[in-house]
């Protein structure tokens, strides 16, 4: 599925479900449909630079490499989303009822509402939400009858069956692409898209998508609470020889899936903030990440283990401890003797999640500074921090996004 992921000949699915499939079968095309709605009169051009045009009042721009220019006659009301920064990001501009798909749903949607538990008036309904993936078809979009696509050309024509042709058959009938996936890893797209790509941090994305809804206000007032954030982060942390080295990793059959922490790309986006000692860094994988057995772990012997996924239903942490402990050489690892073996969050995550995921990060990398992470369970929802030891307000972040 993802290209620029695919490292070791393993995909996704495999590092999701701990080395076994969980996620459903290979994209399929060709599922009839008996169509879809009216297409949406929205259109798109080339642009290389930012010339969003917002406007209350008739036809507006938003831009976004590699799609460019696209022009709206009105909000959109039914929005497709492939990963779930997307779905994320509408939550966060009050926009949730938009979303009409998104992947892996059984997987996300519980997560994103794990953090917006913590978030009054705040949730997201997503039991009732196809996964694209499942179905990567043209016929499944035209059923959807989206008004806008928040999908990568350049990642879609690296799926089977899909080619430009297709992506304009899209635009032309249902609706404008409004995706850049490749700023997740700064890797290179392929094809036609290859020249002139662009890269986004997660929050400048954020921006774009936040034109494209007429947000602004809500998008700068969120901006603000993560740049506080920041700051409160950057200005606390101490000497780059007193931080601790760190590995996030998915655990699989004995062996690990290893990522990296401050490589570029908006997938880092909730643990590059920290600048814990990559106990990993000098490792170069295809895409980010690659995969480690015990004994390569053992020799690099993090303090730190952060489980990405491990706060979604696809992973039990009591049974990644118990694995670690159990094992011969896992229960070695100074993590694991420690007890500092964490639950992490997802890596497709949006500017809510990425507060709270930074938060977290904070917590369990450097709890004599940001505060201990408490004790966290299966299928528990995010910890109710006590105020004084919040890193960003609550009340602030729900406000915002209730009310603008």
């Amino acid at each position: 599925m993802d290209k620029a992921d695919d490292s070791n000949g393993l995909t996704r699915r495999d590092y999701l479900s701990g080395g076994s499939v969980l996620l459903g079968t290979s994209i399929v095309a060709g599922c009839s449909s008996d169509g879809g709605e009216s297409p949406s009169t929205a259109t798109s051009r080339d642009s290389g630079t930012d010339t969003s045009t917002p406007s209350d009042n008739g036809p507006y721009t938003a831009s976004l490499s590699p799609v460019g220019e696209v022009e709206f006659d009105s909000v959109p009301e039914n929005v497709f989303t492939m990963y779930n920064q997307y779905a994320d990001m509408l939550v966060a501009l009050n926009h949730g009822d938009a979303v009409n798909s998104m992947f892996v749903p059984d997987m996300a949607g519980p997560s994103m509402n794990h953090y917006y538990e913590r978030l009054s008036g705040v949730s997201f309904e997503w039991e009732d939400l196809p996964n694209p993936y499942d179905n990567f078809s043209k016929e499944f979009f035209y059923s959807l009858g989206s008004d806008v696509h928040f999908l990568d050309p350049a990642w879609a024509i690296t799926q089977e069956n899909w080619d430009m042709s297709d992506i304009e058959e899209i635009i032309d009938n249902i609706g404008p692409f409004f995706g850049n996936f490749y700023s997740g890893t700064h890797s290179d797209p392929q094809g036609p898209y290859s020249g002139d790509y662009q890269y986004y941090t997660l929050w400048e994305l954020f921006s774009r998508v936040a034109t494209v809804f007429q947000e602004r206000r809500r998008y700068e007032q969120l901006r603000a609470v993560y740049d506080e954030l920041i700051n409160t982060i950057q200005t606390n942390l101490p000497p780059e020889e007193e931080r601790p080295t760190a590995i996030r990793v998915t655990l699989g059959d004995d062996q690990f899936w290893t990522y990296h922490l401050n490589r570029p790309g908006f997938w880092l986006a909730d643990t590059r903030p920290l600048g814990a000692n990559d106990a990993f860094g000098d490792k170069t994988w295809d895409g980010l990440w690659g995969s480690v057995g015990y004994e390569t772990m053992l020799e690099a012997d993090p303090d730190v283990i952060l489980h990405l996924w491990g706060m979604t239903p696809r992973y039990d942490m009591d049974d990644i401890r118990g694995r670690l402990e159990s094992h011969s050489v896992g229960k070695e690892l100074a993590a694991v003797q420690t007890d500092r073996v964490y639950a992490h969050g997802m890596r497709y995550h949006g500017p809510i999640m990425n507060l709270f995921q930074i938060e977290m990060t904070a917590k369990q990398l450097y709890p004599d500074i940001f505060g201990e992470w408490p004790t966290y369970e299966n299928g528990d929802h995010y910890p109710e921090i006590p105020s004084a030891e919040q890193l960003f307000s609550r009340d602030r972040v729900a406000n915002i996004i209730t009310d603008g």
